[in-house]
């Protein structure tokens, strides 16, 4: 029996939108049912290194398939510089929750990349107006991408207005989907403005306002992954319908973080978690929703469903590296 051995082009290859998308679906509504086993993200600081290890393990059983992993990531900033690596680097071991047999090691890093996309793509599916044709984002990174790969997968994505300080970064974003879709740089107000507006910047002081945003606007706030960090301003927050993907999290390290521990936010601003939207026992839009926002931080389970995509799919495909790590033979 062998393990497969899965590199980012195969994850980026494997992990189609729609399987993820539908995964991460099933994995909130798990979460909600009490179906899934999740412990804290747990850290291991090294300052001397300016970095930091961090370990997310869980289980999920959805009713019509179980799955078991570990992700363990790393934040290094000083990696890019000094020493041509990225800032962020995963590794995803895919268990068989029966045997523990590790049936997949896989890059954690694109998958990540996709299992973010793939949870603003639920939230916005629930979330915003169902007529919603134009994507505004807010930092064009990496996760800028996969926010408009997986949201165009829910909305006929149409016009896409993308704002950053950094003028190549637009330009290289516009290159990348200007052949799919009607993509133009814009101020931070014009991407707000749009049916749908994704937020993947770092910053901890907020640079969407109240006045940033149309009177519908879906915001999908990604870029909070730590104390302190803030997208959003607390006019915008306490105006808005606020989903969150996890209370622990979301009130330790995502958007609402540093306005929950103000207190200018509490229990009673937070509308539900997406798996209570998703199991039905909390409305999502109706007809008089004004903005609503979604905090997303990201959870062991979506890496777990995600890498159930990829590795199901590989395996029918015959695709990956399979090699015999656990010592018991190579036969499939």
């Amino acid at each position: 029996m062998n393990t497969l051995l899965l590199d980012s082009e195969d994850v980026d290859e494997y992990a189609a939108f729609a399987d993820v998308i539908d995964a991460v679906e099933q994995a909130f509504g798990a979460f909600e049912r009490g179906e899934t086993q999740m412990p804290a993200k747990s850290y291991i600081d090294l300052p001397q290194y300016n970095g930091d290890f961090r370990s997310m393990p869980a289980y999920l059983d959805t009713g019509d398939w179980d799955a078991a992993g570990l992700k363990w990531v790393n934040v290094h900033p000083d990696n890019p510089a000094e020493y041509d690596l990225p800032t962020v680097l995963g590794t995803m071991i895919y268990s068989d929750p029966e045997t523990a047999f590790p049936r997949a090691i896989m890059d954690g890093t694109m998958l990540t990349m996709k299992r973010t996309g793939a949870a603003a793509a639920v939230a916005t599916d629930y979330l915003a107006v169902e007529d919603a044709t134009t994507l505004g984002i807010v930092g064009a990174g990496v996760q800028s991408y996969t926010q408009l790969e997986a949201i165009s997968e829910v909305r006929p994505i149409e016009e896409v207005v993308v704002s950053d300080l950094d003028e190549d970064r637009v330009e290289r974003f516009i290159e990348a989907f200007g052949d799919e879709f009607d993509v133009r740089a814009g101020s931070i107000s014009e991407a707000g403005h749009c049916d749908v507006l994704s937020t993947v910047t770092p910053v901890e002081d907020p640079i969407v306002g109240l006045e940033d945003v149309g009177e519908h606007t879906h915001v999908n706030a990604i870029g909070a992954d730590a104390e302190g960090k803030h997208e959003l301003s607390d006019e915008l927050l306490q105006a808005a319908r606020i989903v969150i993907d996890d209370h622990e999290q979301c009130t330790h390290s995502g958007e609402i973080n540093v306005p929950y521990h103000e207190g200018v936010l509490t229990d009673d601003d937070i509308h539900a978690e997406i798996g209570e939207i998703v199991v039905g026992s909390k409305e999502s839009r109706t007809s008089d929703t004004g903005v609503t926002v979604f905090d997303s931080t990201g959870l062991a389970i979506q890496d777990v469903a995600a890498a159930h995509v990829v590795y199901e799919r590989a395996r029918e495909a015959g695709e990956g590296h399979p090699f015999d790590l656990v010592g018991v033979g190579d036969s499939n």
